[in-house]
């Protein structure tokens, strides 16, 4: 593709109505209104944008972050009534929903209307909608007058970005602008919910959790796919379901099994181990393990810590940033803990799976 000049614009206004009002944003807005890409940040993840009503910027998307076409966007509105715009037969249980949870981090499924063209749908007559949370990326949605398509904005099977730094590494020369409006909240992308069904279906798990939904639903399916790529001649409902995501460069591993267990484990792979390798933690297991690494001398050891069990949305913040930290240190090969999946804890593993190809070790009973 060919390369451009990507700016930088630094945006920290915290007032929605002079986000309105800001030179960068209504530049970002032209951009977006003329078919170009613009890189923002939601509460979730930073989002690559473009035009959802225009064929050849969906394509731009595909194109710049090396993503297969058949991987539907995510379109993303400033306001609920404007989901009618561009869905239809819109069931009750989804003002239900948007009443609890927009704008947040939920994006949901329905039935698109024609004017979403295939481009951005990946090919599916269904259409995947998100009101955001943030203030930077609402304002941007508004002052463009469109609703815009916005996969994270990272090279396609990377660790999605959740600072400005990580779409630079991954986006520059590649895209026209990145809006950088500090590090996001949350960390890990939106919760998908396929509403086109007689039953609300998990897609992909996020901070709007398994259990929030069932306080408001009757009954929730979860996707099976959730727990394995889908297989070639499969098409995805949503984005993430089909091909490998969120990976470093380095081959990865997840251990699964009782703490005692997978401290052993640990304990071993590191008394022997020549090659550079990160294992990444928590806070809880951080001192045991750098003892560890201490008296066998193994500077080839990484110890990175993605935050306390006592605080799983601190895990999930930090999840992606530690996972291009490694990326950072050159290490070959990667050993992670594992975590409950009750909660975001059913997100996170979400993403360490998919990081290693659900290339798991499992050590003893939980």
């Amino acid at each position: 593709m060919e390369l451009k000049q990507t700016k930088i614009k630094k945006i920290d206004i915290k007032d929605i109505c002079k986000l309105y009002e800001n030179a960068d944003i209504k530049e970002a807005a032209d951009i977006i209104r003329s078919g170009g890409l613009v890189a923002f940040p939601t509460e979730t993840v930073y989002g690559l944008g473009a035009n959802a009503l225009m064929s050849e910027a969906a394509k731009k998307i595909y194109a710049a972050k090396g993503r297969p076409s058949d991987n539907p966007l995510i379109v993303h509105i400033s306001k609920t009534e404007d989901v009618n715009n561009i869905a239809r037969e819109i069931p009750e249980i989804f003002y239900k929903l948007a009443e609890c949870f927009w704008p947040g981090p939920m994006t949901v499924v329905l039935k698109k209307r024609i004017i979403i063209p295939d481009d951005t749908s990946g090919g599916l007559d269904t259409v995947a909608v998100r009101l955001p949370d943030n203030n930077i990326a609402r304002a941007l949605i508004e002052v463009s007058k469109v609703p815009i398509a916005a996969p994270s904005a990272n090279t396609s099977g990377r660790p999605s970005p959740t600072r400005a730094s990580h779409v630079f590494d991954d986006m520059d020369g590649r895209i026209d602008m990145i809006i950088d409006g500090g590090t996001v909240g949350i960390g890990v992308e939106s919760t998908i919910v396929d509403l086109t069904g007689d039953i609300p279906t998990l897609l992909r798990p996020g901070a709007v959790t398994v259990e929030m939904l069932q306080e408001v639903c009757t009954e929730v399916d979860i996707d099976p796919a959730i727990e394995h790529l889908l297989a070639s001649g499969e098409a995805p409902k949503a984005p993430g379901m089909k091909y490998k995501h969120y990976a470093p460069k380095a081959d990865m591993k997840m251990l699964k099994g009782n703490e005692a267990a997978v401290l052993d484990y640990l304990k071993k792979e590191i008394s022997k181990s020549e090659i550079k390798t990160a294992i990444l933690t928590v806070d809880e297991h951080w001192a045991v393990l750098e003892k560890i690494i201490e008296d066998n001398k193994k500077e080839n050891i990484k110890l990175l810590s993605l935050g306390s069990l006592k605080d799983m949305k601190t895990v999930a913040h930090n999840l992606f940033d530690v996972l291009r930290k490694c990326d950072e240190l050159g290490v070959s090969t990667i050993l992670s803990e594992s975590f409950d999946e009750s909660g975001i804890g059913r997100a996170i593993m979400n993403r360490l799976k998919k990081a290693s190809g659900f290339n798991i070790i499992y050590l003893g009973e939980l």
